[in-house]
């Protein structure tokens, strides 16, 4: 039996005993289970359909608490074969929805990555630039970042030579918290952490393996909540009083 089949048969042995279900999986009928990993994938404050009939782990009732996911009970069940539910429709519109921009610099890098987004399923907001000819970096962060902060692209991509400067004007827009990335790592913190919604890129730094590496960790990450989301809620109060 595959490693993962058999520790979800023994998180599932676990959790009936907790619930007193008694008699372990072998004499329990096969019911869907919510898990952590069901719970990641749905957006912080979002809301998540349990299937009728379904088991929630401990766990999985943490995070949603961390996270600020509402858990709505009741739901049609899906197949016993089903382990993990999809967002449900109350996603932000344009949740599929990736932009990307670039400079001169990030032009060549832009394109590949572009083509590597459209294999991943997304739908891609092309900001340009649309040549190598030279042109100023701000204007293109900008029109990524503002499709962001609008809420009309789910998240953003901004490259130029060293990503910096691009990173440098997406914070310059409200809702935006754009973060430069040059490893899986960042990539990963920047989402689990800091809930960044725009990655900035520099082509200089990285070539296009590494590029499609922290692209796919950075759209699969989720923000993690718990003590991070009171950390970003006193940034974004930051940005608030520049506001009023």
């Amino acid at each position: 039996m595959p490693d993962k089949d058999r520790i979800e048969q023994m998180v599932r042995r676990v959790v009936h005993r907790t619930l007193g279900l008694g008699g372990g999986i072998k004499r329990t009928p096969s019911r869907p289970m919510v898990t952590e990993r069901d719970i990641n994938e749905i957006p912080f404050r979002g809301e998540f359909v349990v299937p009728r009939g379904a088991l929630i782990t401990p766990l999985a009732r943490q995070i949603a608490m961390d996270r600020k996911v509402t858990l709505i009970e009741g739901g049609d069940a899906p197949s016993p074969s089903v382990l993990s539910v999809q967002p449900t429709p109350t996603a932000p519109p344009g949740s599929q929805n990736v932009a990307i921009g670039a400079d001169h610099g990030g032009y060549e890098l832009k394109e590949a990555v572009k083509i590597y987004l459209a294999e991943l399923g997304f739908t891609v907001i092309d900001c340009g630039t649309d040549s190598k000819q030279s042109v100023d970096y701000p204007d293109f962060a900008f029109a990524v970042a503002q499709l962001v902060g609008r809420g009309q692209a789910w998240m953003g991509i901004v490259i130029d030579g060293a990503g910096i400067g691009s990173c440098m004007v997406a914070n310059k827009v409200p809702g935006v918290r754009a973060s430069m990335c040059y490893d899986q790592a960042t990539a990963v913190n920047s989402r689990e952490h800091n809930n960044a919604n725009v990655l900035c890129l520099g082509a200089g730094l990285i070539g296009l393996n590494l590029a499609r590496q922290i692209v796919k960790v950075w759209l699969e990450a989720s923000f993690t909540g718990g003590r991070h989301a009171r950390r970003v809620d006193k940034m974004m109060e930051i940005e608030k009083r520049f506001q009023r």
